[in-house]
């Protein structure tokens, strides 16, 4: 079964239709990316799927359960937390009170402990700033920050959306080096990304969305070697 099932959703802003028919699927353990041009809908994707936005039309399964039409809130109780495009960490909390936001439905003290300190081990630099405040921290380490924050919520799938953007190179390498971490530990992703090159160089399986819909799927192999992708994409042909 997949750990996430995205069937035929339609997805509007006010009467634009931003997502026409996007059905796509995240197998347990895997990573999977959605590439595409700025506008294509991933970022409306993931928000649809994280009931930011609710579609009209298709239905989003979380472990067999319907999600689609819940209210943002219960979708991440559910194991559903994302990172964001652009952060957007609360820049005047405190490195520490940001990743007690991300824990902010959970009860359980000990375990929002240990995943604190988890977070310290995959990001140092947090550990060193953990009382400095969001706002001051760099671009990188606001964006290890907003990741640590979704990981807070101990998510059965963690969506990433641009986690390399406005980043520098050697930064770009660490984030995804991370990221992929997390995902040997169990966290199954979905990975929003426009460095296609390193998106699919991490991912198993991706998605490529034009305009609101899916256009092509398969293998990151598979994609990668498609001269479409090449050409979009990749800078090659």
């Amino acid at each position: 079964m997949a750990t996430l099932e995205v069937q035929g959703i339609h997805s509007f802003y006010g009467n634009i239709e931003a997502l026409k028919g996007v059905s796509l699927c995240v197998n347990d353990g895997e990573i999977v990316t959605l590439i595409g041009a700025n506008g294509a809908g991933k970022s409306t994707t993931l928000n649809t799927i994280c009931g930011l936005v609710r579609p009209r039309q298709g239905t989003i399964s979380l472990d067999g359960e319907v999600i689609s039409g819940l209210p943002a809130h219960q979708v991440v109780a559910r194991g559903v937390s994302q990172a964001p495009e652009g952060r957007r960490i609360f820049s005047r909390l405190r490195v520490f009170d940001n990743l007690e936001m991300g824990a902010f439905l959970r009860k359980d003290k000990d375990g929002i402990a240990s995943d604190m300190e988890r977070v310290f081990e995959l990001f140092p630099r947090l550990g060193e700033r953990r009382d400095q405040v969001g706002g001051t921290l760099s671009g990188g380490e606001q964006q290890m920050l907003a990741i640590g924050r979704a990981l807070m919520a101990r998510p059965r799938i963690l969506l990433l959306d641009e986690p390399s953007m406005g980043l520098a190179p050697l930064l770009v390498q660490e984030i995804f080096s991370i990221v992929q971490i997390i995902n040997a530990e169990g966290t199954t992703i979905l990975l929003v990304e426009q460095n296609a090159h390193m998106a699919l160089s991490v991912a198993s399986r991706a998605y490529v969305l034009q305009s609101g819909s899916v256009v092509l799927e398969g293998t990151s192999a598979e994609v990668a070697g498609n001269p479409e992708v090449k050409r979009a994409y990749l800078g090659e042909g």
